[in-house]
């Protein structure tokens, strides 16, 4: 049997191929070299990179079989994640790898900055000894201004509090009460530039986020701010940063960020009063090992053909581990909605009941189109293009959350309307401690049969001798029945029989069954 096959592009942790484990062919190329990448990269399904290697449309087009592209890191400049996810390629990274060390570093070049620790280390190299030129600043008991409270800013505040500092933050999208329960004041970012006597960056880089520490906020600042960026260059406006370092109107700067890096000759690095470093944030060996084991069990999750929680080019977020079970299970049921459809849909509604919905079960929306197109199209569907091939199609898609469901624990729906205005429905839940799936409702009628690899749907109408009939022609066509379940609305109404079969039924035997029990429709999903 052929392993998948991934290709590491770039130098990773010996820990990283070690995550990878037995299960995989392992490939190397040196990702910066175009040619030797384009050649290494036609006939992989996953390719793993660091920041020197170029995923765009080219790369993207030459790599067939590509599923997944892994950034052992956090920044993704490198990856057109637009085009990755028109070609249906998961791109994932290592979000929370170097969290701590680029807390820590923003800690590092704050203290730096306070003491005058890089000047008074060059001067001494110098053979100059100028203890009373570097008197520097305490940190105890002084403000400081978070600017972003995410998972780094939340990790440096925690470290400044601990040296005893006052900790202020301006986030817009932090609630104040969940700030208080860290013990940080919610601020605007005027008042923040008013009252922080040091100040730490620690924002993504977007149109929102660019510039917006400008001259105009830094004229805000007290003379003493020292001001760190640790987090994206052009957050911080670099040319009023020096303007303001330059004529005192603020103390000091702590930099390992730059607008355009590599950055070498900026003037800002001639001035005394700054200390700055080459993008260090994630350089540790601690970040880089945590960065290929995340990325490596992303990679055999997205080759296993499961959810990455890590994705980013796919809706859903961290998944609940109460969740998990349900995904093979609504992939099923978009299976068993599309064979009984028989065409796309127009309209589908994913509705998800029950104890389940105590939990985020955005992914269900995710799992139910990747099994509603799975069997529709020929490209590869993945969690990552089957919203956009129901947009291409035109299907509007929502997600139906309800914490009441009066039978069952949890149960999931899918339903959808036709061209024609039929609707077309199928459930499932999960039963006892197993977990075991069961298909509990068809169109309207109630099942309870397990969606095994093969199964087929007859609705008829209710009258004598149809179970025997089905029996006789699945018989006499070598097809074992496995399970078998009739349903009816009302007696000598519309009724529907349900089976799991050992083996698919053909078009044939079908056809056989829909004259012999002059049935309404006859369905057959294959589940294989």
């Amino acid at each position: 049997m052929n392993l998948p096959v991934v290709l590491i592009a770039e130098e990773l942790s010996p820990a990283t191929v070690e995550a990878l484990g037995p299960d995989f062919e392992i490939r190397h190329c040196d990702g910066a070299d175009r040619d030797q990448l384009l050649s290494a990269i036609v006939d992989v399904d996953a390719l793993l990179v660091r920041s020197a290697t170029k995923v765009d449309a080219e790369a993207l087009a030459v790599a067939r079989r590509l599923k997944v592209v892994a950034r052992a890191g956090v920044g993704l400049d490198n990856v057109d994640v637009r085009a990755a996810t028109q070609a249906g390629v998961m791109v994932v990274n290592a979000p929370t790898s170097n969290i701590v060390s680029a807390a820590e570093l923003a800690v590092a070049l704050m203290l730096a900055a306070a003491r005058h620790v890089a000047p008074a280390h060059a001067a001494l190299r110098a053979g100059e000894w100028r203890r009373s030129r570097y008197t520097g600043t305490e940190l105890y008991e002084k403000t400081v201004g978070i600017v972003g409270l995410g998972r780094i800013g939340v990790l440096v505040a925690q470290r400044l509090s601990a040296f005893g500092m006052r900790v202020i933050a301006y986030d817009p999208y932090v609630q104040a009460g969940r700030a208080a329960q860290m013990g940080v004041r919610l601020v605007d970012l005027g008042t923040l530039l008013a009252e922080a006597d040091f100040m730490s960056v620690h924002l993504p880089k977007t149109t929102e986020t660019a510039g917006l520490i400008g001259a105009d906020e830094l004229a805000k600042a007290r003379p003493s701010l020292v001001l760190v960026n640790a987090a994206r260059g052009g957050i911080v406006d670099e040319q009023a940063l020096y303007a303001a370092l330059k004529e005192g109107r603020i103390a000091a700067a702590g930099l390992d960020v730059f607008a355009v890096e590599p950055c070498t000759d900026s003037p800002l690095l001639e001035l005394e009063n700054v200390v700055a470093t080459p993008h260090l944030g994630a350089s540790t060996a601690e970040a880089q090992e945590k960065a290929g084991l995340a990325v490596a069990r992303s990679v055999r999750l997205a080759l296993a053909g499961e959810l990455v929680p890590d994705a980013v080019n796919v809706q859903g977020g961290v998944i609940a581990e109460d969740v998990r079970p349900a995904i093979p299970l609504t992939e099923k049921l978009g299976r068993v909605f599309t064979g009984l459809a028989g065409e796309v849909a127009q309209q589908v509604d994913v509705e998800v009941r029950g104890e389940i919905t105590d939990f985020d079960v955005k992914v269900l929306e995710l799992a139910a189109l990747k099994g509603i197109f799975a069997d529709i199209v020929e490209e590869q569907v993945s969690y990552v293009n089957a919203p956009l091939l129901a947009a291409e199609r035109g299907m509007a898609v929502r997600l139906v959350v309800d914490p009441e469901s009066p039978d069952h624990r949890s149960l999931i729906t899918i339903r959808g309307t036709l061209a024609d205005g039929s609707l077309v429905s199928a459930s499932g839940t999960l039963v006892g401690i197993g977990q075991r799936e069961r298909l509990v409702e068809v169109n309207g009628f109630d099942v309870d049969i397990e969606p095994t690899e093969h199964l087929a749907f007859f609705t008829y109408e209710d009258r004598p001798g149809m179970v025997g009939t089905v029996g006789g022609i699945l018989g006499e066509a070598g097809v074992n029945i496995a399970g078998m379940q009739v349903s009816r609305q009302t007696r000598g109404g519309l009724a529907l029989v349900a089976l799991s079969v050992d083996s698919a039924i053909g078009a044939d035997t079908l056809d056989d069954i829909r004259s012999a029990m002059a049935a309404s429709s006859t369905r057959a999903v294959n589940l294989d």
